[in-house]
């Protein structure tokens, strides 16, 4: 083997130090046997850059240790502000259950005392029902964020009227806004053919719902207005209001849920904090995005956006009365089965359909209804509860169907999740409701299904509307 000669391991070591210098501390210099001074400047050499090398992975090292130090202490950060914001959140959420429940059970009780004048009657019974509807709000909006977290929220795309959506919820919140001494504007610039998109109409109902709620809630002086404008291949929602505005550090903060219950704000405004966090998954399961534009004192602009999917011209039938068979003819009364195992779930339906009956047959399961169905063939109408004892439902529908295929049957349920209506129509029923069942929605669906005389809904019952 020829012998290196010294310029050449000279060159060797001013390439080892140029890699060195450019961050390579795996290099070393080759010993050769003739133990001269380059010999030990190479054995020096390679000390040195072992001792680097060393130091070097140490500071690496050092620098992970710091880093994950970091990210320990911001994960620490943000696991104690979420258990702060939940405990704040669950504190909240027994503030205002137990605030509803104290309006229902002491109004109720009451309603006990024999020596009520008519007018106080009427009072409480208002006051227990509004109580129940703000229960209820509550407790849908606990269904809906568990159904997004859980992953099993999803779309429902149909033909929806944009226009009708708007006016709709300027007509249904202008009282409300009067009441206050403000005022409510509203505008759709496109036509109904244009506004006649695809998308999912519940969805978008209760994004436009919950942040005109949120604007009324947190202003008390000067107007609100909400629209949209079409933005390139999207609808370009806005909702503003004069209200108290928003700090900017919270901008983002107020779409993430519980935050309201750790803000100060909650405490003297009413509710649980979820509203925007619904209305934030509602939106990006639609494909869109939402953002707002706020200044203390001064008010904020929430804006959202949905992609735009022009419907192609056609005729809904679905939203058209079905007039029903020729044998219903004005006047006439109804043969009607409520199978419902609950008891005050059951007297209200008798109480809300005598109108329009002229017999009503009762069971309180699945078994019982067949029975009653084979052994009365002119039913006319089943009311049918999805969860019952002995027979649900379901399995019950299917074997009506079997003795009667013509006989009307709606299922009501207290399960509102996504794809219950459709697991429901699939099994043979011709309508759904959920509960509590309202009197309008239960009329308007009897109507599609008989052509009944307006005198036998004229009548209502003044019943609360009730969940069982």
């Amino acid at each position: 083997m020829r012998k290196k000669s010294d310029k050449a391991r000279i060159n060797e070591m001013l390439e080892a130090i140029l890699k060195v210098a450019q961050g390579d501390y795996s290099v070393q210099i080759e010993i050769s046997q003739r133990k001269d001074l380059l010999d030990s400047l190479a054995m020096g050499f390679n000390m040195m850059i072992d001792d680097v090398r060393d130091s070097v992975e140490i500071a690496l090292q050092n620098e992970k240790i710091s880093q994950m130090n970091e990210e320990l202490k911001l994960a620490k950060e943000k696991a104690e502000k979420s258990d702060r914001l939940k405990s704040a959140f669950l504190a909240n959420m027994s503030h205002e259950i137990r605030t509803p429940m104290n309006g229902i059970l002491g109004f109720a009780d009451l309603l006990k005392k024999p020596e009520l004048t008519e007018e106080k009657q009427q009072k409480y019974i208002q006051i227990i029902q509004q109580s129940g509807e703000r229960m209820l709000n509550i407790i849908n909006d606990l269904i809906e964020i568990s159904k997004i977290e859980s992953g099993f929220m999803g779309t429902s795309l149909r033909t929806a009227n944009i226009n009708d959506q708007i006016e709709f919820i300027h007509s249904f919140f202008r009282p409300e806004v009067q009441k206050k001494g403000m005022q409510i504007m509203f505008d759709h610039p496109l036509s109904d053919e244009q506004a006649t998109i695809i998308t999912d109409h519940d969805k978008v109902h209760a994004i436009l719902t919950n942040l005109v709620k949120n604007a009324i809630k947190f202003t008390q002086t000067g107007c609100i207005s909400f629209g949209y404008h079409k933005r390139s291949g999207f609808l370009q929602f806005y909702i503003r209001d004069t209200g108290i505005g928003i700090a900017e550090d919270n901008l983002q903060e107020i779409f993430n849920r519980f935050v309201q219950a750790d803000d100060t704000i909650s405490s003297t405004y009413d509710g649980a904090g979820l509203g925007l966090a619904i209305a934030k998954a509602y939106v990006e399961l639609l494909g869109g995005t939402i953002w707002v534009e706020s200044k203390i004192n001064e008010g904020s602009v929430f804006y959202f956006t949905i992609p735009y999917k022009p419907a192609e011209p056609h005729h809904d039938e679905s939203d058209q009365l079905f007039s029903g068979p020729e044998q219903y003819a004005e006047g006439k009364k109804l043969k009607i089965l409520i199978t419902e195992d609950n008891t005050s779930a059951d007297l209200l339906l008798t109480l809300l359909l005598e109108d329009f009956a002229q017999v009503i047959l009762h069971a309180a399961n699945g078994i019982e209804a067949i029975g009653i169905c084979r052994n009365n063939p002119d039913i006319d109408l089943v009311m049918m509860d999805l969860k019952m004892p002995v027979m649900n439902g379901y399995d019950a529908v299917r074997h009506i169907r079997e003795l009667n295929k013509n006989v009307i049957i709606i299922a009501q349920t207290a399960n509102a999740l996504t794809g219950e209506k459709e697991k429901a129509m699939n099994a043979g029923f011709d309508d759904y409701i959920t509960k509590p069942i309202k009197r309008e929605a239960l009329i308007t669906t009897i109507h599609r299904f008989f052509n009944l005389k307006p005198a036998t809904v004229k009548q209502q019952v003044e019943f609360p509307d009730i969940i069982t």
